[in-house]
């Protein structure tokens, strides 16, 4: 069996079983306040780039609130965009909103990924992926108008899950958000609600590593299809989910020599480095640094979000949504809770 149609049978979207979303009540498209390509009229981005610890070149924007005080020092947070997604997807939305608060923000594209740097294009790394993040907290704190003790950090979907990861290793990161987590290790270890199998894993590990060797050996690369390109009376709901922001004028989008269609599309014989991936394990080491997770009550992933929540330490909170799903949270400016954000990181970051 080919490993794109082994990863179809189990994967649905971001790495789910086929079974884990089979069962999902129809998911209309509801597009509503979405605004992922939102342009602040009071907030202005500049292009920045900067060297991770690998010395890989990560690109991000950078935005500073409109009339900040000459010489002043302003709190700051690094935005971290979905998995697979590029920083024009959600997290840069979620960055001018931010600076329209007053924050200084940073929205980055993680390496392999977007404009940032890194080869074969799409790996799967999520050691360097929450290095990205620290990096960007060392190109914040060097800038002469941000305070380098109000740093705070925000990840979207994936990201949510490499910025705590990123964050129990750097205390520098003061306070901590998620929204529409998804713990890419448990995803791809057992899927939602543990319906993937022992058995499927090994099967997709064995795949992987087969892949592995034919691209070593100079065959031609194979990418895990997170988000299908075409739909048919037998796509999962939460692949048309996906789909509705991924693949049509509301969210597609690509960096410069890429394709729209290979947005969220991993590169499978990498896959399997998610299954060392325990972003929650030691989760309460933050505090008493606090964390807020955020996911819609309707959320496919909101099992990530309730299991971060019960293992984190106080001070945390988990707030819930009315009526949103998880890919809702990523444009529709109805309803994310932007004021609920500016609140959790302007009392934690006060500087106390």
């Amino acid at each position: 069996m080919k490993p794109t149609t082994l990863l179809l049978a189990l994967i649905a979207s971001h790495f789910v079983p086929q079974s884990a979303v089979a069962a999902e009540a129809p998911v209309a498209a509801r597009t509503a306040g979405a605004d992922n390509f939102y342009r602040s009229t009071s907030v202005k981005g500049e292009r920045v780039s900067f060297r991770n610890q690998y010395q890989m070149e990560v690109v991000g924007t950078l935005y500073r609130p409109q009339g900040q005080v000459r010489g002043a020092r302003a709190p700051a947070v690094v935005v971290g965009h979905p998995m697979g997604a590029v920083k024009e997807q959600s997290s840069q939305l979620y960055a001018q909103k931010l600076a329209e608060q007053g924050f200084v923000t940073l929205a980055i594209d993680l390496s392999f990924w977007g404009e940032s740097a890194g080869t074969p294009r799409h790996l799967v790394s999520p050691e360097i992926y929450s290095d990205d993040i620290s990096a960007a907290v060392d190109l914040l704190s060097a800038q002469s108008f941000v305070d380098p003790e109000r740093i705070g950090g925000l990840g979207i979907c994936g990201s949510g899950s490499f910025v705590i990861s990123a964050a129990k290793i750097d205390p520098r990161i003061k306070a901590i958000a998620t929204v529409s987590m998804y713990d890419m290790g448990a995803a791809v270890r057992q899927g939602l609600n543990n319906t993937q199998s022992l058995q499927q894993r090994k099967a997709m590990i064995q795949a992987a590593t087969k892949q592995r060797l034919v691209e070593f050996n100079g065959g031609q690369a194979a990418y895990v299809p997170g988000t299908v390109n075409t739909l048919d009376a037998d796509t999962p709901d939460v692949q048309r989910e996906f789909f509705d922001f991924y693949r049509t004028p509301r969210g597609a989008y690509a960096a410069a020599g890429e394709q729209p269609e290979r947005t969220t599309q991993p590169l499978f014989s990498s896959l399997v480095k998610f299954v060392n991936f325990y972003p929650l394990n030691d989760i309460e080491t933050i505090s008493p640094r606090p964390m807020l997770f955020i996911s819609g009550d309707h959320a496919h992933s909101r099992e990530f979000s309730e299991d971060a929540y019960r293992r984190a330490a106080q001070p945390k909170e988990l707030y819930w949504v009315k009526d949103a799903g998880h890919v809702d949270l990523y444009d529709r400016t109805d309803l994310i809770p932007f004021a609920r954000l500016a609140t959790f990181f302007q009392q934690g970051l006060a500087g106390k």
